[in-house]
């Protein structure tokens, strides 16, 4: 198992750790629900130097992303990101990814760490044009300095305007001390999020000013399990859960990031042809009617008749309810449809609801 350089203040801190994507990281520290509502209400620090990162440089980088990735990169100015998959041979999804157009001819990727290996060799192989590919995962590490406080707390270390940074923006500068810095307007919470880039041997050091800039507004580390309730209320995919190899882009809801217009791109025909044909399922959120908590892997059933299965669910903290996202037969897949969660052998009364199902209120302005 592969240890980020913040493991040492993880152990010394308390923090629960366990294995995720190959290394160990801290899962909780004062509880999942506590650390949850804080990033809500707060701001909180996340880990997440597991998640990789590639450099595309040259005047083929943008030729090489378009290939692999379904959404328009050309459409992405400089300093600014974009939501984006990669899709494979078969119509599935290697992996979704965040890209970065840092400079001309320079983008970054930020890839999921369960993926690293695998997108690599994968950006590798289609690298038939010679772009300047450069694996830099090793060498980064990240903090997500996430909640309503969250630009409070980065713009007193910074000597960049990052309350005027709009969302899904990066920009370069001087933070905590550090020259060339990446700070990110992205996240997986719903909330303000800083995404700070630094090389490993400035980890401690951000960690330090961020945690001591944060003491006013009560800041606190945060665990990978609240991560992932947060971004459940979002009705935020995980790859390995919500879409996988198999998952079409369509039928996971990503037509929004499948441009079709911006030419040919890798199973660009093939999905297309699905879209037109009609897929048979559909992802769909849902809220628990009365009490249950929905788990990955049960059954969506109606009238005893099995319709679907649960791809990630939980409770929410904020809505004090059941929530989930599942594969389910187009024809249930409607809006306020009635459907049933097999929860212990019980079928469970549920309804089909619009994501997100919390509003995130610090990034309202932004959007």
């Amino acid at each position: 198992m592969k240890k980020t350089p913040f493991f040492d203040i993880h152990t010394d801190l308390g923090a629960k750790m366990a294995p995720f994507a190959g290394y160990y990281m801290p899962i909780r520290y004062d509880g999942d629900v506590a650390e949850h509502l804080l990033i809500r209400s707060g701001v909180g620090v996340f880990d997440v130097s597991h998640m990789g990162e590639f450099l595309i440089r040259g005047p083929k980088a943008l030729e090489l992303i378009q290939k692999v990735t379904t959404n328009d990169v050309s459409k992405v100015p400089v300093g600014k990101a974009q939501y984006n998959c990669f899709p494979n041979d078969n119509g599935g999804i290697v992996d979704d990814l965040i890209i970065y157009h840092l400079e001309d001819e320079l983008y970054m990727m930020v890839v999921n760490a369960a993926n690293l290996d695998k997108d690599w060799a994968w950006v590798n192989k289609h690298n038939t044009m010679g772009a300047d590919i450069e694996n830099i995962s090793e060498k980064t590490a990240l903090l997500a300095v996430s909640g309503p406080l969250a630009v409070e707390v980065v713009q007193k270390i910074s000597n960049m305007d990052i309350k005027s940074m709009p969302y899904y923006a990066a920009k370069k500068g001087t933070v905590a001390g550090i020259e060339n810095v990446l700070v990110a307007t992205t996240g997986y919470t719903g909330e303000r999020t800083y995404e700070i880039f630094v090389r490993n041997e400035d980890a401690m050091k951000l960690w330090n000013a961020v945690f001591d800039a944060g003491k006013e507004y009560n800041i606190k580390p945060t665990g990978l399990a609240a991560r992932d309730t947060l971004r459940l209320e979002m009705g935020y995919m995980l790859y390995g859960n919500d879409i996988n190899d198999d998952t079409n882009p369509i039928s996971a809801g990503l037509g929004w990031i499948t441009k079709f217009n911006k030419g040919v791109f890798n199973s660009s025909e093939l999905i297309k042809k699905q879209k037109e044909d009609g897929l048979s399922h559909k992802l769909i959120a849902f809220e628990i009617i009365g009490k249950g908590i929905p788990r990955q892997h049960y059954a969506v059933s109606i009238n005893g008749k099995t319709i679907g299965e649960v791809t990630s669910g939980t409770f929410s903290p904020s809505l004090k309810k059941g929530i989930g996202l599942a594969y389910v037969e187009n024809a249930f897949s409607a809006l306020d449809s009635d459907i049933k969660i097999v929860i212990r052998d019980q079928e469970v009364p549920a309804k089909v609801v619009k994501a997100p199902f919390v509003q995130g209120t610090s990034v309202q302005d932004w959007k």
